[in-house]
């Protein structure tokens, strides 16, 4: 069967819904933009965990310190489990990380922003959390394999993530003035950024029409950065705490929220390795990787004496 019958077939079994596993026939391409998509996914949470941990040993209660604490062991876990369906790829996982540290390989914006008060806790659970859901629920049917069903885990820590973060804004609102100033300020700080999450505008996005096509993607940046303000505006007037957009308001025609223009300046720098904590994330994470380098060692010298153990065991058998 020659390559044009291949894709024939690739395509009609995504057409037709049906998944695509590791061991199945797959253009290069589509194996490159997963790997691609896959690992920037990981990647972002990795490096998501470090604006929370920043705050585990300052949380205002052991009830509060618990909570975060078990939010960024999730959020390990999930790059644990993205990085693996990327290995099923052919991905190598210390290249992919080797790639982060280099800056090659990019994560989620969002995490190049500074944690400056407890609220920051509140607003990234309620806002990013609520945008990282926004996107990954529809992956849940992408149509690779391996990673649809990791997704499903993922979401489901994220929707808990999401209600975490809306009750600490949900507190904070109801309590003292300064609390609720708190709140706000949060708000107006992570309100952009987290519009910026969903990527570019569809008219810039090189990759959105092609990852549709192959049922990676199911919405476009701009839908889905849609879905997330008709989801957060109403939330934020339960709070009683104002989105720093003088634009927004509900269209009746559209049935729909419009807003401000985002300023796409601001995310193409943060994106290109100049915004607010870019250098250090990456150094932070250069120098988990590099101190950790006797634990992977010593993991490896570990399984690899069992093998000979059980080699040498089977034979004696």
């Amino acid at each position: 069967m020659n390559v044009i019958d291949l894709e024939t077939r690739f395509q009609e079994k995504i057409d037709s819904d049906i998944r695509i596993e590791p061991r199945d026939w797959m253009p290069d391409n589509y194996r490159h933009t997963l790997i691609r998509q896959i690992g920037q996914h990981a990647h972002s949470e990795i490096v998501g965990m470090l604006p929370e941990g920043n705050w585990i040993t300052r949380a205002p209660s052991l009830k509060r310190k618990v909570a975060l604490l078990a939010k960024v062991q999730d959020e390990a876990g999930h790059g644990l489990y993205l990085y693996s369906a990327a290995e099923t790829l052919g991905g190598d996982r210390d290249h992919m990380f080797e790639e982060l540290h280099s800056g090659k390989a990019k994560y989620s914006s969002i995490f190049n922003y500074p944690t400056l008060t407890w609220a920051d806790m509140g607003a990234i659970g309620w806002l990013v959390d609520g945008a990282a859901i926004q996107n990954q629920i529809p992956l849940c049917r992408c149509s690779y394999g391996p990673y649809a069903r990791a997704m499903i885990r993922v979401c489901k820590e994220e929707s808990f993530h999401q209600r975490q973060g809306f009750e600490i804004m949900t507190v904070l609102c109801a309590g003292t003035p300064i609390q609720k100033a708190m709140a706000q300020d949060a708000l107006n700080r992570f309100w952009w950024p987290s519009l910026m999450m969903f990527g570019p505008p569809d008219a810039e996005s090189t990759h959105t029409a092609q990852s549709k096509k192959w049922g990676i993607k199911r919405f476009t940046n701009d839908e889905l950065r849609q879905r997330f303000v008709d989801m957060i505006a109403p939330q934020a007037d339960h709070l009683g705490i104002t989105i720093p957009d003088p634009d927004l308001k509900w269209n009746e025609e559209t049935k729909q929220y419009d807003f401000g223009e985002i300023d796409w300046t601001e995310f193409w720098q943060v994106v290109k390795g100049h915004g607010p904590c870019n250098k250090d994330r990456i150094a932070a994470r250069t120098k988990a990787w590099e101190e950790g380098a006797w634990v992977r060692e010593a993991a490896l010298a570990y399984a690899e004496k069992q093998q000979i153990h059980s080699t040498t065991k089977s034979k004696a058998v």
